[in-house]
């Protein structure tokens, strides 16, 4: 509703407005939106670490540096690689399970990844445990264990975080209209992912190409 005057500009009259329509979309959450910068952060830290990486390499003679061996790349890093990449495929299935209410969809999705990621943690744990340097034998072996270190960092605390979806699923907190908790975990779980591919390609394959 809106007053406006007559044309001789005296006497008062309302005008009827129309109310604008609904938005369509609501748009994302805070929780979404923090988690965005988080990620936005976290991958300017990786980037950083990266450049600092190539760096070093451009400085040095011979890389790795001390006569160590670069990583391997055989059969079981890929297989690796490809199970953390594949974990992201049963988070696209829990994301849309959720808004259709699906919840023992969501719950089987979770749970799914949640394993394939151990998993690559684990392998992970088991590469440090045979690396023959240190984080102090010299700057390759410090960026290679902060890169890396880092990284299963984060596969670790995902894995926390989708143990604590799980929770809220269970007591009933997620549900088709609330779920933003689901929408923010699979956003990092495609961060870390993605990351990898980077750290995976410039850690461990790179060294190989002369």
């Amino acid at each position: 509703m809106s007053t406006a005057l007559d044309p001789v500009g005296t006497v008062p009259r309302t005008i009827s407005v129309a109310a604008p329509p609904p938005a369509r979309h609501e748009g994302y959450g805070r929780g979404f939106w923090g988690v965005a910068i988080l990620i936005a952060t976290e991958g300017m830290l990786f980037l950083a670490l990266v450049a600092t990486y190539f760096f070093l390499r451009a400085a040095s003679t011979s890389w790795p540096l001390g006569g160590i061996e670069p990583p391997e790349i055989g059969v079981r890093a890929w297989v690796f690689t490809a199970l953390l990449l594949g974990s992201s495929v049963p988070i696209f299935w829990a994301d849309a399970a959720v808004k259709q209410g699906d919840y023992r969809v969501v719950r089987v999705a979770l749970t799914i990844s949640s394993l394939m990621g151990a998993a690559f943690l684990v392998n992970t744990v088991l590469d440090f445990r045979d690396l023959t340097f240190g984080w102090d034998t010299n700057a390759y072996g410090s960026i290679y264990y902060v890169i890396v270190g880092l990284h299963a960092t984060h596969v670790g605390a995902g894995l926390v975080i989708s143990a604590v979806v799980q929770i809220k699923l269970w007591m009933g907190l997620i549900d088709a209209e609330h779920h933003t908790a689901v929408e923010v975990f699979s956003l990092y779980w495609h961060f870390v992912d993605a990351v990898w591919i980077v750290v995976f390609a410039s850690v461990f394959i790179s060294p190989h190409l002369r």
